[in-house]
């Protein structure tokens, strides 16, 4: 004689991790940080081709106080290291990041001393995705794997990153 028994069927019951995480994997909105190739990319990931509205992270944000999603796409010099993590520190809780490409991900072919040799030395990463640039496919793949893992998040487990187009 269970819970559900006695209430019938006007109740529904699930774990609260679950429901929460149901909610924010299927509603996320992404902040766009687009410095190169990668970032033309990324603007053909959102267009009619590749619909990413499908994965429900069509809402794109260009304020970080309205993003939980930051998708850096693109070289990142140290110069704009200061303002990559100001924008990830004024995003609101919980928050993801999708660094996308080589650049972002380990700076690419650009081993000098003006880039940064990968966004993951100023902000934490939950999924990379690999490629000079990467294909939309890659990106769309990153998403769902996020969503994954958002789906799979509890307040008592630390995240860890994940690396997509080996």
């Amino acid at each position: 004689m269970g819970l559900e028994e006695k209430l019938g069927d006007s109740i529904f019951t699930t774990k609260l991790d679950a429901l929460i995480n149901w909610s924010r994997k299927n509603s996320l909105w992404p902040m766009p940080f687009g410095t190169a190739c990668c970032a033309i990319e990324f603007m053909a990931t959102v267009g009619t081709r590749f619909d990413l509205a499908r994965f429900g992270a069509e809402a794109m944000r260009f304020s970080p106080r309205q993003s939980d999603l930051l998708i850096v796409s693109g070289t990142i010099s140290n110069k704009m290291a200061p303002v990559l993590k100001k924008i990830y520190d004024q995003m609101a809780e919980p928050k993801w990041v999708i660094s996308m490409g080589s650049c972002a991900t380990s700076g690419g072919i650009f081993d000098s001393y003006p880039t940064l040799q990968g966004i993951d030395t100023i902000i934490p990463v939950d999924v990379y995705v690999t490629g000079c640039p990467p294909r939309p496919e890659a990106l769309i793949d990153a998403i769902m794997l996020l969503q994954d893992l958002i789906k799979q998040e509890s307040v008592r487990r630390p995240r860890k990153a994940m690396v997509i187009g080996q």
